[in-house]
């Protein structure tokens, strides 16, 4: 049994927490996500030492996030509360860095009584129709429209056009998460089959740290040699897949900020990298694909948000189970 240690303060602890989730192997951002969550209750509570912290102190903390605790963000809106959501992802980090205190320290655990925050299902989020796929891609095009006291109304050729193009494109044949297309290089694309690879481990960005296949349709192939055609580095396979200013990676905050600038010149809504994901997820069940190979495109552990999709497309998936049932097939 381990013996208790002295004077041990909260962040010597959670230091020691953090260490251990990466060397579970957990992404870095994941782990920067805990440790972003439990500075912000240090920053509440103080640095205090970890065997005064009771019930009472986390629940303090808690309704402070929910009444009183306003974040600073970049993008504005400074006057909002935490959603929900985000108080209850909180809430599983501070229980979570507790779960391994427990064990590593025998001390009591002082989320045992707290309940989980409550968080309001979020309304399906629809896929994008195929028009609104047109208007993005038109987009890609011009920039917004320029009025000056000089001149005319005039537009302006997108220096980004053919890689917007091809981003988008992309997005929406392959599934991929907004990390995994950016960690995409050169090689790991064939443009002759359409075949991508999503490398394992914090190379590729996939979520869990396993690697996988998919794949890229004509259209979307056609899109990215185009943009390739006229990169000086389009033939070195070790180069980024879609580059960024001053030829550095794409990232995801910079996906995000042109899906979400494309959706706002064209007037499409709600327009952010994961909804294509989501729509290819539809589109595919839809087409006919099975749940099974799915959940194999997309990288889940599980069935679960499989069937989610598979709800929103109204898919049977017992039918589905059905048709690939080796023992009923094989009549066994």
């Amino acid at each position: 049994m381990n013996q208790r240690p002295q004077g041990l303060n909260v962040s010597k602890a959670v230091s020691g927490f953090l260490q251990y989730k990466s060397a579970e192997g957990l992404a870095p951002v994941t782990v920067s996500g805990y440790e972003r969550d439990l500075k912000l209750w240090i920053e509440y509570q103080g640095d205090m030492d970890i065997y005064e912290i009771g019930s009472q102190r986390i629940l303090s903390f808690l309704n402070y996030l929910r009444t009183d605790y306003v974040p600073r963000r970049i993008t504005g809106g400074n006057s909002r509360k935490l959603a929900p959501k985000t108080v209850y992802n909180l809430y599983v980090s501070v229980a979570s860095f507790f779960t391994w205190a427990t064990r590593e320290f025998n001390l009591s655990n002082p989320m045992k009584d707290i309940p989980r925050p409550g968080v309001p299902e979020d309304p399906p989020v629809e896929p994008f129709k195929k028009e609104e796929i047109e208007l993005l891609i038109k987009a890609c095009n011009f920039c917004e429209e320029a009025n000056t006291d000089r001149r005319c109304k005039f537009t302006m050729q997108r220096s980004t056009g053919k890689r917007d193009k091809a981003i988008l494109l992309a997005l929406l044949d392959t599934g991929l998460r907004a990390g995994e297309l950016c960690a995409l290089r050169i090689a790991d694309v064939d443009l002759k089959s359409g075949r991508v690879q999503v490398r394992p481990g914090e190379a590729g960005k996939a979520k869990g740290g396993k690697g996988r296949i998919v794949f890229m349709g004509k259209s979307a192939r056609r899109f990215l040699w185009r943009y390739l055609a006229e990169r000086e580095d389009g033939d070195d396979p070790d180069a980024p897949l879609f580059l960024g200013k001053f030829h550095r990676p794409f990232n995801r905050d910079a996906l995000r900020q042109l899906i979400n600038s494309l959706g706002a010149k064209v007037g499409v809504k709600k327009c952010h990298p994961h909804r294509f994901r989501h729509t290819f997820a539809i589109a595919y069940l839809r087409s006919g694909g099975d749940i099974f190979t799915l959940k194999s495109l997309l990288g889940h552990g599980s069935l679960e948000m499989v069937e989610h999709y598979a709800r929103i497309a109204e898919v049977d998936v017992e039918q589905a189970h059905r048709k690939a049932s080796p023992a009923d097939n094989w009549r066994l």
